[in-house]
């Protein structure tokens, strides 16, 4: 098994593991592979599927430990949360749902005349037919919807970009006083 210690000891060479802490994991390794060798347990018994990926539980281990940054690998890759791309679709669709209906001008609303006086009102009051008006009556809720959804988008970009620069702090690594 000092082949498993030697192939952890590169690997945390290779991480940047000072020599003072490699030299301490790589002790503590060597020491409870040889505790369970003499209790009658395999190493694959005690280190699980990392007995046959050394390199990877030499630097989960640092991770751990807090020597090194958390290896990138499928459970830590960047996810995105799905309430997060749920929220960027439905302000991406409301920006455009917005636009497309101020630059339509739907729906319109048809303003007529009839002629006739109403019964109450005074004769100077009176509409004769001029013409058929057409307005759009929802122009100004379109716009507050628009500016609403390109601030949600805006929101929605920067918490896709700000989410990857947060880390949970380290926790900092002590060195022994130099002699």
């Amino acid at each position: 098994m000092s082949d498993f210690v030697e192939q952890c000891r590169r690997e945390w060479r290779r991480l940047g593991v000072p020599d003072h802490l490699a030299e301490e994991m790589a002790a503590d390794l060597a020491s409870d592979l040889r505790e369970a060798e003499a209790d009658g347990i395999s190493a694959e018994e005690l280190l699980g599927r990392s007995a046959a990926d050394p390199r990877s539980f030499a630097a989960s281990w640092a991770a751990e430990r807090g020597i090194v940054p958390e290896p990138a690998g499928r459970e830590n890759a960047r996810r995105r949360p799905l309430v997060l791309v749920a929220f960027t679709a439905v302000a991406a669709v409301t920006v455009l749902v917005a636009a497309l209906l101020l630059a339509t001008g739907e729906p319109k609303v048809s303003l007529g005349t009839s002629g006739k006086r109403p019964p109450h009102a005074p004769a100077a009051f009176v509409l004769t037919p001029a013409r058929n008006v057409q307005a759009s009556a929802a122009a100004p809720i379109e716009w507050i919807l628009l500016f609403v959804a390109i601030a949600a988008l805006a929101f929605a970009a920067w918490l896709w970009s700000s989410r990857g620069r947060w880390q949970p702090p380290a926790v900092p690594v002590s060195m022994p006083p130099s002699a």
